[in-house]
């Protein structure tokens, strides 16, 4: 038996002992009255900015009016055509993302963090490699807390996922903050408000 071979043995005999996970007493849980007014606060304190349209029509309108002169990318209504080309870019094709605008499945108001799916991103570079990201989220899928969010999540369906919340962001370098440092400079969500639903 090698040192590797002896390194995992001595890992797979050493494990701790199961427990079950805690159970959650949803209803004891934080709710929010208005949990878009509180994702929208929390979005703003950490650099996002939220913009209230009446439906996804308004935000094509909007991604018509970008900058064509840039690369900029509309993943919120692909057809099949679009998704496999989409999907078969790599790092230095995207290099040079400016703009992108996704679909959220669902936000959480305590944290304003957005749940994304692979199925939405169509590449998993996307959103990660863009200069400015625009995600598009329906009001009534804002839950509380993340305790929520877990229960909505599916990664067996779409393989792949990410809770984004606000632009990049990092304070490593000197201890002052730099927005953008290794990811998005800017996040916006349309929110669709549920009296246009």
């Amino acid at each position: 038996m090698n040192s590797r071979d002896r390194i995992l043995q001595a890992a797979a005999e050493n494990q701790p002992t199961q427990r079950d996970l805690p159970v959650i007493g949803f209803e004891r849980l934080i709710r929010y009255d208005e949990p878009a007014v509180v994702f929208e606060q929390v979005l703003t304190k950490i650099g996002g900015q939220l913009v209230r349209v009446k439906d996804l029509e308004e935000v094509k309108k909007r991604f018509a009016e970008e900058d064509q002169d840039k690369f900029c990318v509309d993943a919120t209504d692909c057809t099949e055509e679009d998704r496999l080309k989409i999907k078969a870019w790599k790092a230095t094709d995207l290099a040079l993302l400016h703009t992108l605008y996704i679909r959220g499945s669902f936000g959480v108001a305590e944290n304003s963090a957005v749940w994304v799916d692979e199925l939405a991103m169509v590449n998993r570079l996307l959103p990660f490699i863009c200069e400015h990201l625009f995600i598009v989220l329906e009001e009534k899928e804002i839950v509380p807390t993340m305790h929520h969010a877990y229960q909505k999540t599916d990664v067996s369906r779409t393989g792949f996922g990410s809770f984004i919340a606000g632009p990049s962001k990092t304070a490593d370098i000197e201890q002052s903050l730099v927005i953008g440092a290794h990811g998005p400079r800017s996040l916006t969500i349309y929110l669709i408000e549920n009296d246009s639903l």
